[in-house]
């Protein structure tokens, strides 16, 4: 019995220890790639801001608030930061006309709706300059691998390993309300692997891929409108 029990903690000793330089080996990477596509001039000024919105059609696809907010908020930080109106407070204030049903979908429809006086009002009082549109999400596709975990007399563990991608991909339409035009996209692609080895306990190495899609699209859009 006794070696038995020996041979049984070496066998576990030894899969935990290969896993451990399994898991020291792998490092959960993203990719990101940008794509600028510009239709008109831009520039802003320390009194002019920026609001981002998120599109949403009903409660079968909108883009996560989260998301607007992290972009909004890396926009306001930093070299060059750029005022950018929080999402909620530009909506309630504009009541009705961009709630998801009512929102302008072209920039047409903004020049219309910019021949309201109280739209435009609205609009001077926060000094929007630039509406930015999100649109996208982020996915989960080629799962492989499984983990069991197990509980016992002599206590409990968890062995296995699991992988997973993550794909997101966000487009941002830039409006110049001065003009009431489309001024150009820009567009980020973030690819990522993450893997979850388990020794005992599942360690997790997520791929950061909607982080890295935020901070490199934020950045491109500080650029754009101010010109760069």
């Amino acid at each position: 019995m006794i070696i038995k029990a020996q041979h049984s903690m070496l066998s576990a000793w030894f899969k935990s220890m290969t896993s451990l330089g399994l898991l020291l080996l792998l490092q959960a990477c993203t990719t990101t790639t940008i794509d600028e596509f510009r239709q008109g001039a831009t520039g802003i000024t320390s009194e002019d801001s920026v609001v981002i919105l998120g599109r949403r059609q009903g409660a079968a696809y909108e883009t996560r608030a989260q998301f607007v907010e992290c972009v909004g908020e890396r926009m306001a930080r930093g070299a060059n930061a750029i005022n950018v109106i929080p999402e909620q407070q530009f909506v309630d204030a504009m009541f009705p006309w961009f709630e998801p049903r009512t929102a302008p979908l072209r920039s047409e429809d903004l020049q219309a709706l910019m021949a309201q006086p109280m739209v435009t009002e609205i609009m001077s009082g926060f000094g929007v300059r630039y509406i930015v549109w999100l649109d996208g999400q982020t996915e989960t596709t080629s799962r492989m691998g499984s983990i069991s975990c197990a509980v016992g007399p002599g206590g409990g563990g968890c062995f296995g390993f699991g992988s997973w991608e993550d794909d997101s991909s966000f487009e941002a339409r830039v409006w110049d309300v001065s003009s009431a035009t489309a001024v150009g996209t820009i567009s980020a692609d973030a690819t990522g692997q993450s893997y979850m080895p388990a020794v005992f306990v599942p360690i997790p190495l997520i791929a950061r891929v909607e982080a890295n899609a935020c901070s490199s699209l934020a950045d491109q859009l500080k650029q754009f409108v101010q010109g760069g």
